[in-house]
């Protein structure tokens, strides 16, 4: 209680620089990951994938990025084990927001798409399983974050295929590709509006004051669908026909320029999602910091998060996209495997599908793991050949350093602090 009370603001201080440090790190990776099959597959440019991802990753992390925090403080370590020095947790926090920052740094110079979840989360087990005893760690909570790295590709990559190959074979493979995507496109413009809105709805705004149920948030879905619908059957008769060029053998220009506008809608989505999904990653330590301080040393597992707090974990988040996103974006956008709009489409609809099956059912999946096994999905769809075997090889290394990486710097980190303080 007594280095709470020295040291408190010092505290506060770090942890706001070590949580806008962890916030640049999600921009970095996790966002370019998510932005990068529209800009690999040119539906958009780079400038405007980060006016998208400004936007939309901002507005998920401020309306509905506190409802997630919780999981991330509270769920990995017992908090009763730590009433008598709640420093231990200051330090344990202050650690896992620098290893996990630095770890993304790492990651992102290297063009890796990592998982920002399960940087926090090894760099938490890691302080805590050494500075607090084996038994502190919820290690069930652990098994199933690592599920995920399992789950959230094989069913983002199934349904990417799944998707691809009806449009294959209900476009690309008809007579005249032009006048079937005519036909067929308001039906992926509905899923489109209905993945969207589900998104945006399971996501929960209630600090907007809007708190659905998951039967209210399909209904109202169903009719954004609907409404979508409606405006690709308009947006479609404003597209013209245009020859593509010899060595495209997929059909006609027009096509692909309709599935380009409809990422931008999929864009959105990603973007809303992510923002107020993996904003906890960086501000859920950091709010569990100041709330340590602020009430002398109380540990409340369940604390609210100050709204300042999300906007500084949300402005860290876009600035790490504009400054240091592209090498990630390379790497999801072209180095797995060759995207077009139609192919982009697909990989961004699956992953978004099944961040909304996730939010649904419970079931554990990584954002990053997710959108990187719907790109091979649609890869897959097109045979191995189209598959950079080399660079995925590298990719699914990089999953497995993440978690001992995270642990094995916010050890030395949190000894580090400890020596310090005291």
């Amino acid at each position: 209680m007594l280095i709470i009370a020295q040291h408190g603001e010092i505290f506060i201080i770090l942890a706001c620089a070590f949580g806008f440090f962890m916030a640049w790190g999600v921009g970095a990776n996790d966002v370019a990951n998510a932005m990068g099959t529209s800009v690999g597959s040119k539906a958009i440019t780079i400038k405007q994938a980060i006016i998208i991802a400004v936007i939309f990753e901002f507005l998920g992390a401020w309306l509905a990025g506190g409802e997630v925090t919780s999981t991330i403080r509270g769920g990995m370590i017992d908090p009763d084990l730590l009433d008598g020095n709640p420093e231990l947790l200051v330090y344990g926090m202050l650690s896992a927001l620098l290893a996990a920052a630095i770890w993304l740094m790492v990651a992102s110079a290297r063009g890796w798409p990592v998982s920002t979840t399960h940087s926090i989360v090894g760099a938490i087990v890691g302080f805590g399983a050494v500075g607090l005893g084996v038994e502190a760690v919820a290690w069930g909570q652990v098994g199933t974050i690592a599920s995920s790295w399992v789950v959230s590709p094989l069913l983002a990559g199934s349904i990417a295929y799944m998707l691809f190959k009806t449009v294959q074979y209900l476009i690309f493979e008809a007579k005249d590709p032009f006048a079937a995507a005519r036909r067929y496109v308001p039906m992926y413009a509905f899923l489109v509006g209905f993945v969207v809105a589900m998104v945006t709805l399971t996501k929960g705004l209630t600090h907007v004051g809007l708190d659905l149920s998951f039967g209210q948030s399909l209904l109202f879905s169903i009719l954004i669908g609907l409404v979508v619908a409606g405006l690709g059957v308009l947006l479609e008769r404003r597209v013209s026909v245009l020859p593509l060029p010899a060595d495209d053998h997929f059909g006609y220009a027009g096509v692909e320029r309709v599935f380009g506008v409809l990422m931008i809608f999929t864009a959105c989505a990603m973007a809303f999602a992510h923002g107020s999904n993996d904003v906890a990653n960086a501000v859920g330590p950091l709010a569990a910091v100041i709330s340590v301080v602020q009430s002398d040393g109380v540990i409340d597992s369940a604390a609210l998060v100050p709204w300042w707090v999300l906007i500084l974990g949300g402005g860290g988040i876009v600035f790490g996209l504009v400054t240091y996103g592209h090498k990630v974006i390379a790497t999801v956008g072209t180095g797995i495997t060759e995207l077009t709009p139609s192919r982009g489409f697909a990989a961004t609809l699956a992953a978004a599908t099944t961040v909304v099956l996730a939010s649904g059912t419970g079931l554990p999946i990584s954002t990053t793991h997710t959108l990187v096994g719907a790109v091979l999905g649609v890869g897959l769809a097109r045979g191995i050949a189209a598959l950079n075997l080399r660079v995925i090889g590298t990719i699914v290394m990089s999953w497995l350093i993440t978690l001992p990486a995270g642990a094995g710097l916010a050890i030395i980190f949190f000894f580090m602090f400890k020596g310090i303080f005291g």
